[in-house]
């Protein structure tokens, strides 16, 4: 019993879709977590250059 070449490419491209749609989602959630954290990155740094006096106050009075 042979199996045709045609086949056997089918299976094998068969058996290796769930991982590549595994790799997919992967990268997917790697993507939203890494805009997630530059996204609070920004808004951490746009509150900074905002108020700076509020938040760095303290650190200026233990200087003097």
């Amino acid at each position: 019993m042979k199996i045709k070449l045609k086949t056997r490419i089918l299976i094998v491209a068969l058996l290796a879709l769930p991982l590549l749609q595994g790799c997919t989602v992967l990268a997917v959630a790697d993507v939203a977590a890494s805009t997630v954290i530059y996204g609070v990155k920004t808004a951490v740094n746009v509150v900074d250059a905002v108020t700076p006096d509020i938040i760095n106050r303290d650190k200026d009075k233990s200087k003097k």
